[in-house]
Formats: structure tokens, C-alpha cells, sequence
């Protein structure tokens, strides 16, 4: 048996790892992160099931992360350090090198900002020696850095715990591709050679298909077994790769990706998977780009069209035909390199926003999105928005859009909007309409009427202020974000739509001493910056009082309390 060394920062000496050989290696690679590491380390030393290796794989980091993983490493003999000669830019190699020491005969990954719960390597541990697994999978949290809200990832595919022989039984679990939910039995990859592939990125994906496709038995587990924080709007120098979207080189790595995992499909013997695989593509890893595409200029969009549709070309017609009609809108005027109308339609996804306009055409009776008939039949089938029963649907699934075309401060909070309402099916009856702004900061709406007139039909248009003093907040006061929605009337049905904001403006910020709250706020209002790019209003409790007083507002119960807490505040400023 090989026994790791760890190294002692004071000497510069192997200090020697216990010789009982550990039921599980957790690696956490990282690279200049020297901030986050003591608590990802912290997060596996502290499992509950204790007999564990952890191998901190460094990426050859120029901060201070070798001095903290060094000192990491002597403070538990359980702690292994390993620093690579030279930086390789990526995940794979660390996680790699670190293979080649792991002593354990099961292995995890762990991310240097993440974190693993106290129980994720008994659960999973759990599951292998109850059966003879390659694998077992558990849930994934994903935390929020900037407001710690936590969701699922993929909970449909996680919610119950099952053992599959083989991924043909759920094709669907090929979305959750990440290589860090998943405790692998260390016979099963060097039984294959399965490593992460170097020099690109995107290696999850890659290795997680080949380790989908060559498992004979695993097993998934409901029970969460990984942290996930996500940084949504970190700086473009520190962002993830995910986060990165807006390099043309991310999207060649994740096109290269794909490419590379249909070449295994074929050679493996799954090429059975390809539609499946094919969708998961677009509904993942295209939907990411799609989001951002309104953002991106007519030179971007040209070489992003130039990246992306040879390889668009070569995906399953079934594949397209699952998704959202919404969603095959955007990739077919991307193919046909509408580059314009790529973004209008994009602002759309994930919000049943309406085109500006759309195209009957006289002679089959079809509706096409756009202002003319495509020309062409492939066009002419993903454009179509016949079977959407535009004119006809309720009034409040109407497709209708509204536009922000302009946006002045006007006198103390308020904001004057100019709206331009589009009704391509002509939805609303002809003459003016009578339109409310509502926004929710508190558990009190503020609504605010007004007036859209007709400019041509199928177009209103009309201006509206908002006073964001005029917001009635909790007695606490309120941090967060909103967005204001529109709402009109017809025929005692109400229609609900989101406002899209220009997609850049210059933040717009007041600080409002609210008559019903403690504490004044900074209140700032922007474009919401990624996706459809609604109108964002951001609260924030300013001064003594929201440092003071805010908390112990929150825990008042009774109406006397809460007066004198009035009180208090009213002396203190």
C-alpha cells in the first residue's frame, strides 16, 4: 500500500498520513482561492462518516492558497497537498493528478467555493455498499452568494431514490452532468481509463456522459450531497466558466465539447442516446446563450452564428421538436442569421412575451412569426405560430408585449416611462386603454393607472409616472428586488405581462425616506442586465436605524411595540 505525504509549512518535511487506508478520497482543486478553501476543506473534514482522505489538487495558484492548503494540511493528518508544477488552466488536470495519488477505493470532487453537507459521504457511501455500484448521485443545492436563496438543481431528477441498470433507463439524467455529485468507485474508472479530458473546458460534461453510458448499475439518491454557490454576477476576470458566456472561445469550447461527446455515442455503441443528448444541448446549453443574445452586438451574433449553426446542423430533428415553440423561434432565425429579430425573440424566453409582429399568410392560412413569410420550408415549419391560436387563446394567456422605449428621472423618486404596448393577434379592442403599473415591495401593491393609446393597429402607446416614494414598505423596511408587471382589462379577464426595459440605461438612484417605515432606503432602478432585461427596482435600508433598529424590527409582533419603535426612530434621526 502507498502512503501520501503531506508537507509541513515549517520544515518543508513529509509529515506522514496515517496508514489505515481511507473508505473515501474527497479532491478539492482550486486555484487562487486561497479565500474559500479553509471552508470547502472544512466542509469534508467534518463528515460524518470520518474515515476520509482529502487531496487539495492546486492548480499551481500565485496567492496565498499554498500557504493556507500547507497549513490546512498540518493541522489534520488526513489532509493531503498537492501542488501542480504549472498551471494548466482548467479542472481536469488537478483533478487528474490527484487520482493518481487518492488511496481510497471511492472517490469525490469538491470544488475550492463549494461546500459538501456533514452527511454526503455517508449517504453515498451508503448506497455503494448496499449494492455493487459504479456510482451513486445525490442532489445538488445551489446557493446564491448574493441573497443565499437555495434551490435544487434538477430536483425531477433526484426526487426519489432509485438504482438503474444503465442510462438508457432515464436518458433525461444526462442534464445532470456534474462530475462533483457523484461518488465513483475507483475500479470502475481505471477499469475504463476514465479520466477528465485535458486541455479543454466543459471536461463535466465530456466525463459524465462517458461515465453515464459506460455504468452498468447506479444508483441516485434524494438526499442533497453537494453545495453549489453561484455568483451570478461576479467580475468578468473572477466569473466561472459558465459565467463567461460572453467569450466567443466558451462557446467554441462547448460546441468542441459536444462534438466530442457524439463521437464517443457513436464509437461506444450509444448512438441511440443522440437524441436525448441533442436536446439536452439545446435546452441547457444553447437556452444559457440564448438569454444573453439580446445583449450582444451584430458582430457577435455573426461569429456566434458562425460557431454554432454548423454544429446546429447536425443535431435530431426530434430534438428541436421537443422544445418550446418559443425557443425553435430563436434558433431558426439564428440558422437563417436574422440577427436582428434573434434578439428581439430572445427577450421573449421563458416569459410568453409576444412578437412585434407577425405574418399571416393568405394563402395557407398559417401565421408566421416576423413580418414576412419565410421563404424557406424549414423556416417556414419552426416560424410557424399557427398552433399558439394567437387570436383565439384567453384573454389572459394573451401573447402581448410591452416595450420601455424611454425613460426620464422625474421630480424627487418618480421616474416618467414612456410604454409601447404590441398586440400582434389585435387582442385589444380599438381606442385608448386603460392600463395599471403594479409593484409589490412590501405585502401593500402600489398600483399606479394609465392610459395607452393607439398608434396603428396591433400598437399602443402611452407614459406613465412612478413615484417609488409613493411604495407603502413593511415597518422593518424591505431589501430586495422587484419588477413592475402591466396589467390590463378586457372583458372582465385580466392580462398580466412583464415590462422589458432599453437594454442599457444609467442606473437611476434615490434615497426615500418612506412615511410607513423605519428607515429610509437607497432605491435604484436599472435594466435587469441578463435574460428578457425587465425593469429592476432594487430597495436597500440606509442609516443608523437600519443597522439598529431593522432586526430588532422584524421580531416586533404587537401594535404597541411597534409604535414605539416608531417613536425611537423618529428621535434617533
Amino acid at each position: 500500500m502507498r502512503t501520501a505525504t503531506s508537507t509541513s509549512p515549517a520544515t518543508g518535511t513529509p509529515a506522514p498520513v496515517p496508514s489505515r487506508t481511507p473508505d473515501v478520497t474527497v479532491t478539492v482543486i482550486v486555484y487562487n482561492d486561497a479565500g474559500r478553501l479553509p471552508r470547502a476543506v472544512a466542509s469534508a473534514l467534518r463528515q460524518s462518516h470520518a474515515n476520509i482522505e482529502v487531496v487539495i489538487s492546486d492548480d499551481h495558484s500565485t496567492d496565498a492558497t499554498e500557504e493556507v492548503a500547507r497549513e490546512l494540511a498540518a493541522h489534520d493528518p488526513r489532509v493531503v497537498y498537492l501542488r501542480l508544477p504549472e498551471n494548466s488552466g482548467g479542472c481536469s488536470a488537478p483533478r487528474n493528478r490527484a487520482l493518481e495519488i487518492a488511496r481510497a477505493p471511492y472517490l469525490m470532487f469538491l470544488d475550492s467555493d463549494d461546500e459538501l453537507p456533514e452527511r454526503a459521504v455517508e449517504v453515498l457511501l451508503a448506497a455503494h455498499r448496499e449494492r455493487d455500484l459504479d456510482f451513486a448521485m445525490g442532489a445538488v443545492h445551489r446557493i446564491r452568494e448574493d441573497g443565499g436563496r437555495r434551490t435544487t438543481w434538477m430536483p425531477h431528477l433526484v426526487a426519489e431514490r432509485r438504482t438503474l441498470d444503465g442510462i438508457e433507463a432515464d436518458p433525461r439524467l444526462l442534464f445532470e452532468h456534474l462530475s462533483t455529485s457523484k461518488m465513483y468507485a475507483r475500479a470502475f474508472l481505471d477499469r475504463h481509463g476514465l479520466r477528465f479530458p485535458e486541455g479543454i473546458h466543459y471536461e463535466d460534461q465530456l466525463f459524465s456522459a462517458q461515465a453515464y453510458c459506460l455504468a452498468k448499475t447506479f444508483t441516485v439518491v434524494p438526499e442533497p450531497v453537494y453545495r453549489w454557490y453561484i455568483a451570478p454576477y461576479a467580475a468578468a476576470d473572477s466569473a466561472s466558466i459558465s459565467n463567461q458566456r460572453h467569450k466567443l472561445t466558451n462557446v467554441r469550447d462547448r460546441v468542441h465539447v459536444q462534438r466530442l461527446i457524439d463521437a464517443f455515442l457513436a464509437e461506444s455503441g450509444h448512438e441511440a442516446l443522440r437524441e436525448d443528448k441533442d436536446f439536452k444541448f439545446l435546452k441547457h446549453d444553447f437556452r444559457m446563450y440564448a438569454g444573453d443574445l439580446p445583449y450582444r452586438d451584430d458582430t457577435w451574433l455573426a461569429s456566434f452564428a458562425d460557431l454554432m449553426n454548423p454544429y446546429l446542423d447536425t443535431l435530431a430533428e426530434g430534438a428541436y421538436a421537443r422544445l418550446p415553440r418559443a425557443e425553435r423561434v430563436v434558433l431558426r432565425l439564428l440558422r437563417d442569421r436574422r440577427l436582428s429579430d434573434v434578439r428581439t425573440a430572445a427577450r421573449g424566453l421563458g416569459h410568453d412575451v409576444a412578437p412585434r409582429r407577425v405574418t399571416p399568410d393568405e394563402q395557407s392560412g398559417r401565421v408566421y412569426w416576423g413580418e414576412e413569410v419565410p421563404a424557406s420550408p424549414e423556416s417556414r415549419r419552426e416560424l410557424d405560430l399557427t398552433d399558439l391560436d394567437l387570436d383565439t387563446r384567453p384573454f389572459f394567456t394573451a401573447l402581448l408585449r410591452h416595450e420601455i422605449t424611454e425613460i426620464t428621472r422625474g421630480p424627487g423618486a418618480s421616474v416618467d416611462l414612456t410604454v409601447r404596448t404590441y398586440d400582434p393577434a389585435l387582442r385589444l379592442p380599438v381606442g385608448p386603454q386603460r392600463a395599471v403599473l403594479h409593484l409589490s415591495p412590501g405585502p401593500r401593491r402600489l398600483t399606479v393607472p394609465f392610459r395607452l393609446s393607439p398608434v396603428r393597429p396591433g400598437l399602443f402607446e402611452g407614459r406613465v409616472r412612478l413615484d417609488l416614494a409613493a411604495a407603502r414598505l413593511p415597518l422593518h423596511g424591505f431589501a430586495g428586488t422587484r419588477h413592475p408587471v402591466l396589467r390590463l382589462r378586457h372583458r372582465g379577464r385580466t392580462h398580466t405581462g412583464i415590462l422589458l426595459a432599453p437594454l442599457a440605461f444609467p442606473p437611476l438612484t434615490a434615497r426615500v425616506p418612506y412615511r410607513t417605515g423605519l428607515t429610509p432606503h437607497r432605491v435604484t432602478l436599472r435594466p435587469e442586465g441578463h435574460n428578457p432585461g425587465r425593469l429592476q427596482i432594487t430597495w436597500q435600508p440606509v442609516g443608523t436605524t437600519a443597522k439598529i433598529l431593522g432586526p430588532a424590527a422584524r421580531r416586533l409582533s404587537t401594535p404597541r411595540t411597534r409604535r414605539a419603535a416608531r417613536l425611537l426612530s423618529n428621535i434617533l434621526r
